[in-house]
């Protein structure tokens, strides 16, 4: 037995290998933890609108909502890059040459702190003439504006969390970050209350609340990582920067950042012309997304999944059961897409009134308009997660852009012909638009990246 494979016996750590047993109930057993720490970590946002939205008003709430798009491009392309970070972790773990997995840790470090000050200098300098740029209503600019520089003030927070927790999936363990989210969501809470129902301190108690939450949940990984990962504890030589090793590191993870990034544009564009209707549209919006982005948790969690399973695997030189992790996948997702149309059918008005302080017919109907329509085509959107994520963890991560510049695509051609053409029946088609055209392009470049594998499998064997 080699030196590392007794490392990684006798260590104590929680790492799962996902090179061996049943795809589907691996992926079963990994995705469910990873759903329901989806649902904590959007309680961070899913509090903070419901409670400005009840104890602040309208106003707060759809300023708070109009950041939304803006959000996403910038938050999105951290936690791509995090996500991308863990594709090489999962595939020296799968390979089990535990030196380099050290390695690729200590510089996704050195990486994910370097991104954060740039980042976070940019987007404090910039976020109100974006904000002015994306003809925020007047009414309601200056909440927009106080929430979104406060969030992005805590960039550095949302890297660490999003760091911490993609190096534990990376290596198999989808459970820990579930409990530390749960801990950081009820602090979330407790400060969301805390300082605006009690301090009054309006949107900017919200924004402030989401940071330190997070914030907490990613100190308590990073203890946890030191205290339970043997694989991972760290020489003196390990925190070198290598220039190869960085280079390997962003090459996926700056694309898989992009990704988000340009998705985001296009949400941009849709939420520029979802401005110009009005902030009774904003607030309607605002409202069907919140709960869509709830709504579509399972999806994501599948996912999440597919990235370190098809990274364990290809790193085992596994490819067949990538494919096979696929199908498990989809088929679950399908199953999942149905049961929601059904849950919003039944429960779309209350889960509306969730952000409203009294009953509002024009924003309740709008939402559960939008909800009504997305969630009929959440098939398409279980295609792009899987698939995308597939792609991804198998080192492919470049091609992520294109989809994501396909759904820009999308989202750009709502906001400009659809929403003038058809007002906000417009913008409810954008998500199903660009899941569509996402997937037009992510099932056959899956193919062409398996057969891709497959050929350098077989080099490798020559």
């Amino acid at each position: 037995m080699s030196e590392e494979k007794k490392e990684m016996k006798k260590s104590s750590s929680p790492a799962k290998d996902l090179t061996v047993g049943s795809p589907m109930k691996l992926i079963l057993g990994f995705a469910f933890p990873m759903f329901l720490g989806l649902l904590f970590q959007q309680f961070y946002s899913l509090v903070d609108t419901m409670i400005v939205g009840k104890y602040l008003g309208v106003d707060p709430f759809a300023g708070v909502g109009s950041t939304g798009s803006l959000n996403f491009i910038v938050i999105g392309f951290c936690m791509g890059l995090c996500s991308g970070f863990s594709v090489p972790i999962s595939q020296s773990f799968g390979a089990k040459d535990f030196p380099l997995l050290r390695k690729m840790v200590t510089n996704s470090v050195w990486l994910c702190t370097f991104f954060s000050v740039v980042i976070t200098t940019l987007m404090l300098l910039f976020c109100r003439p974006v904000l002015t740029w994306m003809n925020t209503p007047e009414n309601i600019f200056e909440y927009a504006y106080i929430y979104i520089f406060i969030i992005f003030a805590g960039i550095p927070c949302t890297i660490l969390y999003n760091m911490t927790a993609a190096i534990l999936r990376a290596l198999g363990d989808s459970k820990s970050p579930i409990i530390f989210l749960a801990i950081s969501s009820a602090i979330n809470i407790g400060l969301d209350l805390l300082l605006i129902i009690v301090f009054r301190m309006g949107v900017e108690g919200a924004a402030l609340a989401t940071v330190v939450s997070q914030g907490v949940s990613g100190v308590i990984s990073i203890i946890y990582i030191k205290k339970k990962f043997d694989i991972l504890a760290m020489e003196k030589g390990d925190w070198k920067l290598e220039r190869h090793l960085a280079g390997k590191l962003t090459g996926v993870g700056i694309p898989m950042g992009l990704q988000y990034s340009i998705t985001g544009i296009g949400s941009v564009i849709l939420q520029t012309a979802v401005n110009g209707l009005g902030s009774i549209y904003v607030a309607s919006m605002t409202a069907g997304s919140k709960i869509n982005i709830f709504l579509a948790c399972p999806f994501d969690a599948l996912g999440q999944t597919m990235a370190p399973y098809a990274g364990q695997n290809i790193g085992a030189r596994k490819l067949d059961r990538v494919g096979k992790g696929l199908r498990a996948a989809c088929i679950i997702g399908f199953i999942v897409s149905g049961l929601m149309v059904i849950v919003v059918k039944l429960f779309g008005d209350q889960l509306t009134m969730l952000f409203l302080d009294e009953k509002d017919p024009v924003i309740m109907q709008n939402s559960t308009q939008f909800l009504i329509i997305v969630s009929a085509f959440y098939c398409l959107l279980t295609l792009v997660n899987t698939v995308r994520f597939t792609i991804q963890g198998m080192g492919f991560s470049s091609l992520a852009i294109i989809a994501g510049v396909m759904e820009m695509i999308a989202r750009g051609i709502a906001g400009m012909l659809l929403v003038p053409a058809f007002g906000y029946l417009g913008a409810c088609y954008s998500s199903p638009l660009a899941w569509l055209l996402a997937d037009a392009f992510l099932i056959p470049a899956f193919f062409l990246c398996k057969r891709k594998v497959a050929r350098q499998l077989e080099v490798g064997k020559a």
